[in-house]
């Protein structure tokens, strides 16, 4: 192929990335909250290296949640301040992600103010390690998604594909490159990786002298079979519900009196 048949080509599969790019990211019919957003209790509870999971609301996230067999479709790390202010006059950005089509990037709290949410948070990390992690993510803002990966789109074009369940997740991973991924959690994954904390570590089972000893291996997994979920499951991240951290009394709720 000749420099201007490639340069043709390049261009051709830009274009078609794109389009495919922005069907995908187009808000699906029919998404409602299952719960009304404590926006202000999240912002309080919220700590650097935090994993935000979110349920989306765009094309991609009916095809993660079925593909996944998940709520969440969605990750986004949490580095509090660690950014400076925008400065003119828009909230700061606290969140880092990676989108279809724009690559990674920092984001405001509130772009996920009214979604549904859920915070995990890994066990017994210290302020430096914490840091590490944002900055991880920090340093990796502006890696861009490359849209000729055309497989890498075509997948989520079909939210309910008939194949079996335990055959779903692995669809994930057709025609993904690296660092070219549409899922969000695998850099997010790369992160915790980079100070060897663990997320689903393969546990395996060995005979050794006719006694079966049940040894964890903890076998760090390519980040790219990661997924949203694998947060919320990791034995090694801890759920935080906002209402429950900053203290929940039912005692002081007021119930309305059922009809006689």
């Amino acid at each position: 192929m000749t420099t201007t048949s490639k340069h043709k080509m390049d261009s051709f599969l830009d274009w078609l990335g794109k389009r495919l790019a922005n069907k995908l990211r187009s808000e699906s019919s029919g998404y409602r909250p299952y719960t009304p957003s404590d926006f202000k209790s999240l912002c309080d509870t919220l700590r650097p290296g935090d994993v935000l999971l979110v349920e989306g609301n765009e094309r991609i996230s009916k095809a993660i949640k079925y593909l996944t067999q998940s709520t969440w479709s969605h990750a986004a790390l949490y580095v509090g301040d660690a950014l400076p202010e925008v400065g003119n006059g828009t909230e700061r950005p606290r969140l880092v992600e990676v989108n279809l089509g724009e690559g990674c990037v920092a984001v405001p709290l509130s772009k996920y103010e009214t979604f549904n949410t859920r915070i995990c948070r890994a066990v017994g990390l210290d302020e430096a390690e914490r840091e590490m992690i944002a900055q991880f993510m920090i340093d990796r803002i502006g890696l861009d998604y490359d849209l000729r990966n055309i497989f890498d789109l075509l997948r989520y074009f079909m939210p309910t594909p008939p194949v079996p369940v335990r055959w779903r997740r692995r669809m994930l991973a057709f025609g993904s490159g690296d660092p070219t991924r549409a899922i969000c959690s695998s850099l997010i994954a790369q992160a915790y990786q980079s100070i060897k904390y663990p997320i689903l570590p393969t546990v395996r089972v060995e005979d050794q002298r006719g006694n079966y000893i049940r040894r964890e291996i903890f076998h760090i997994r390519h980040h790219s079979l990661f997924a949203p979920r694998d947060f919320d499951l990791s034995p090694y991240f801890q759920v935080i519900k906002p209402t429950l951290a900053n203290g929940f009394d039912h005692r002081a709720l007021t119930w309305q009196d059922a009809p006689v």
